[in-house]
Formats: structure tokens, C-alpha cells, sequence
């Protein structure tokens, strides 16, 4: 497989502020907003930063329309409030645009902020945008729409979409484990992998995962080479053949187990992953319409994301940073 002739930026960058903002929540995944709203509010005032406008998500638009309202409106930074859906519908909203992305994490997911190191704790991630780095990452692109941890096709979107909501906020990860006993006996699918056009394979697998990051829920690292910076991903075909295997995975998720045994890991900036017949199909754990086809194109350094800066260290406050 080919690099990518363009890869994102992976060092952090300290940002410049203070600088006006937006949040978007969900209010369906974050029941105590007006708490967390109180604890935003006085963050950033402390730091010196105007107070930012408040933009719901509904079911109709989970987040791509708010974003892109929020820069019409002169945002300079957009915090995101909520699971991984809302993360992920903020994304397309704000690739491409230069604006950056801060992860205020909800849900039981967050995938992203915990690949990327992102403080699960409210008030720590607020004041990370305010005096932590920036970093360009990539995402990837199916079907015009967004995705910055996985896409997947097969067996993970299926135990994706039959996961109980309610049960996810009760027991977290062991959900997946419930709804993966319901899809233990589904049959393997005849695949052909395309890899940046240079590399056609032909597998029977249960699933297949494109990375852009590597660590899954409790830790699980199911691609442990994959860098959200590099112009490509990492590619899992996942191939548990009896019943005791696919068990055994869905239990290693459950009880934090790192290792993930059957499987195969290609790289590239290009994916097309073809089945024999319709399969579902999930990006960040939305899941799509079933499909033969996951088609995955990388854009590097789409997205400008709020990030720890390295070794620790934290640029200067917002207020350090006024001239005297």
C-alpha cells in the first residue's frame, strides 16, 4: 500500500484566544445540562473568553447543521456535547472548515476523546480547549457522510444496532455482549477488499473495520498501529470461525481484555470492502442503510480537533496571554 502524499498535522499546536464559541449538546445523551451549562459558562469566563451560544441537536439534524450554524455566526471553536453520534454529525459540519472541535464527552461511547486522550471530566475538557493544543486530523468519507473512529460492515454494525439504548446507560460495554448473542449464528460473508486500487483480496470473514483509530470500548485495541494523522487506515477483517471465538471476543470487550485474536490488518487511503449480499453497516456507531458496499476515502487533516499538548504541558491561559 501507498502513504498518502498528504497527512495531517501531528503535532499539537497551542490555540490563540480567547476566541468566541458554540456548544452544541444533545439533550437527549446529557441530563444534567443546566448543570454543565453553569459549569461552561464560568470556566470560560474565568479564562477571559466571551460566552458562548447554545445550539440544541434534534432528531431531525443530530449536529451537522448546528455546527455549520454556529460558524455562520462567528464561532471560532465549537464544543460538542454528547455521545459519539452527536460527535460524529458535528464533524461533518465542521471539516474542511478550519474551525475547531472541542469533545465535551456524554454518552457511554466517546470513542474519539478516549483515542485522542481527551479528559473525560466536564470541566477539564472545557478548559483543554482553552489552553490545551490543536491538532489536525483525519476522517473519512462514506457516502458523504463523516466519520472520524470507525466505519464497519458485518457483525459489529449488526450487535451495534440491536444494542439496547437503555441497557447501554445501565451495565455499559456488557450491552454489546447481550446483543451479540443474538447474531453469534449469523453466517460469514464472502468479501473482495480493495486497498488504494493496488490490492484486491477475497476472504470470508464475520465483519470488517475501518480504523482511524485503534482503541474500541474498555480499552480493547483492535488496531494498535492505527494514527488518526497518518493520510491512512487501518483496515480489520475479523475472522472468528466457530461460536466459542465470536464469544470469546464479545466477552474480551466486556472484561477490558486488550488482545483481539483472528483477525487481519491491511492499511490504506482508498477501502472498498464488497459482500455478497446486504450487510449492515455503521459509522461511529450511527448506523446506515444495509448495503453490499463500504466504500471509505480518507480526507487528511479535515478536521482541527482540541487536544492535550504533549508531555503534560498546557499553553498559557487566555488571560496570561493579554498584553499588560
Amino acid at each position: 500500500m501507498t502513504s498518502s502524499s498528504i497527512a495531517s498535522d501531528a503535532t499539537p499546536r497551542s490555540p490563540r484566544g480567547p476566541l468566541r464559541s458554540a456548544v452544541v449538546f444533545n439533550p437527549v445523551r446529557v441530563e444534567d445540562m443546566p448543570e454543565r451549562r453553569e459549569l461552561i459558562e464560568s470556566i470560560l469566563t474565568d479564562a477571559g473568553w466571551p460566552l458562548p451560544s447554545w445550539l440544541e441537536t434534534t432528531e431531525q439534524d443530530p449536529g451537522a447543521g448546528q455546527a455549520r450554524h454556529a460558524i455562520e455566526n462567528g464561532a471560532q471553536l465549537v464544543f460538542v456535547c454528547g455521545g459519539d453520534g452527536t460527535v460524529r454529525s458535528c464533524i461533518e459540519g465542521l471539516a474542511d472548515t478550519g474551525i475547531a472541535l472541542a469533545i465535551l464527552p456524554a454518552g457511554t461511547g466517546n470513542l474519539l476523546a478516549t483515542n485522542l486522550e481527551v479528559p473525560q471530566d466536564p470541566a477539564a475538557a472545557v478548559r483543554l480547549a482553552t489552553v490545551g493544543g490543536r491538532r489536525r486530523i483525519d476522517i473519512g468519507d462514506v457516502e458523504g457522510h463523516a466519520f472520524a473512529v470507525m466505519a464497519g460492515i458485518g457483525f459489529d454494525a449488526a450487535l451495534i444496532g440491536d444494542a439496547s439504548t437503555t441497557l447501554k446507560a445501565r451495565i455499559g460495554s456488557p450491552a454489546y455482549v447481550v446483543s451479540a448473542l443474538r447474531h453469534l449464528r449469523d453466517r460469514r460473508m464472502s468479501i473482495e477488499i480493495r486497498i488504494d486500487e493496488e490490492l484486491t483480496l477475497n476472504r470470508r470473514a464475520r465483519t470488517v473495520v475501518v480504523g482511524n483509530v485503534g482503541r474500541l470500548q474498555g480499552g480493547v485495541e483492535l488496531l494498535p498501529d492505527a494514527s488518526p494523522g497518518s493520510g491512512q487506515f487501518d483496515v480489520a477483517i475479523l475472522t472468528p470461525r466457530t461460536l466459542g471465538q465470536w464469544a470469546a471476543l464479545a466477552w474480551g470487550v466486556a472484561r477490558r481484555n486488550r488482545q483481539v485474536h483472528h483477525r487481519e490488518v491491511l492499511r490504506g487511503s482508498r477501502v472498498t470492502v464488497t459482500s455478497d449480499r446486504d450487510e449492515p453497516r455503521q459509522l461511529d456507531g450511527d448506523v446506515i442503510d444495509p448495503g453490499r458496499t463500504l466504500a471509505v476515502a480518507v480526507r487528511p487533516g479535515a478536521l482541527e480537533i482540541c487536544v492535550p499538548l504533549p508531555d503534560g504541558g498546557s499553553a498559557p491561559s487566555a488571560r496570561e496571554r493579554q498584553p499588560r
